[in-house]
């Protein structure tokens, strides 16, 4: 049976020549392994087909066939590891916490204790003509996050 440990230890070999990390390794029934492959600076095609081909030729299809699927994130996909919110810091996220609540914002930090979102709404202030841009920081820690996901703007 191939178990996600024996995949990672697979994947770490090929890890060691590369910048490339891993976001996330699942082993489906039937053998189907889909390994999410990431860099600071973008995954190639050819990053993935590498991948691929590395953990094909270790694995013995004698001792029990396999489907393997190696692929980068997309933009659409929630962040997972510290590594991928780093790599966003100064972007724009939509995040929902464990209550369901919605935040907005740039990713100002991300560390292991969790991440700073800066947002910005309109509210009355008292003394002010209209609604006045306020800046809010929001501290929270992976605990309390259920998903983070990039905004795309065009």
């Amino acid at each position: 049976m191939i178990t996600v440990d024996k995949i990672k230890e697979i994947v770490d070999i090929k890890l060691a020549e590369s910048t490339n990390f891993i976001v996330d390794i699942s082993v489906k029934p039937g053998n189907k392994i889909v390994i999410l492959l990431d860099n600071d600076k973008g995954v190639s095609i050819s990053d993935c087909v590498a991948m691929s081909r590395h953990v094909e030729f270790s694995l013995d299809r004698e001792q029990g066939d396999f489907e393997l699927n190696v692929m980068s994130p997309g933009l659409t996909e929630p962040l997972k590891i510290l590594r991928q919110y780093q790599k966003y810091l100064g972007k724009e996220v939509d995040v929902v916490t464990k209550e369901n609540k919605k935040l907005t914002g740039k990713l100002i930090l991300a560390n292991e204790q969790g991440i700073l979102l800066e947002s910005h709404t309109k509210e009355k202030v008292e003394g002010k003509k209209g609604k006045q841009i306020i800046i809010n920081n929001i501290n929270l820690t992976f605990n309390q996050i259920k998903e983070t996901k990039i905004v795309i703007s065009f």
